[in-house]
């Protein structure tokens, strides 16, 4: 898959198959930016039609799975003033249909839609944690999903 935005990654995964179903490793600590190791994950359910985002994180590198069940379409935004990429939009489809791991640093803005007609599982395995140790810092986000103004638009 080609990458614009410097600092994004998105890899494939590999699906090892048998009768009993598939089994795909979605990062290993000898194949990772150390910067980019989780410190925690989670796992949403999205249900169809409805998107989450757009955001980004000052600090945080999120390592999204996209594996399925569902199919998404997942929006960047270079929002990195002293990037070479800077406000360059990339589209990708992932999930079920084509599943893949993909790292979105600090300051690319992401936004994805489940575009299927089933509920659709993603994996964030993030280097940050949530609000930090004991959950006693503010939340590293930068939210656009209410301002009217904003150019980041899943539409």
């Amino acid at each position: 898959m080609e990458v614009k935005i410097p600092g994004v990654i998105c890899r494939p995964l590999e699906l090892y198959n048998d009768e009993r179903g598939w089994l795909a490793e979605i990062f290993r600590q000898d194949e990772i930016a150390t910067e980019h190791i989780p410190v925690m994950a989670y796992v949403s359910v999205t249900q169809p039609g409805v998107g989450r985002g757009p955001h980004a994180h000052r600090d945080q590198t999120d390592l999204f799975c996209f594996a399925g069940p569902g199919n998404f379409r997942v929006v960047l935004w270079d929002n990195r003033a002293d990037s070479p990429t800077f406000g360059v939009r990339q589209d990708f489809h992932l999930g079920a249909s084509c599943p893949a791991m993909l790292i979105v640093p600090p300051g690319v803005v992401h936004a994805y839609q489940n575009v299927g007609e089933i509920p659709g599982f993603v994996c964030n395995f993030a280097n940050r944690l949530y609000r930090g140790p004991g959950r006693s810092e503010a939340v590293d986000e930068i939210r656009f999903e209410d301002d009217p103004d904003s150019p980041f638009r899943l539409e």
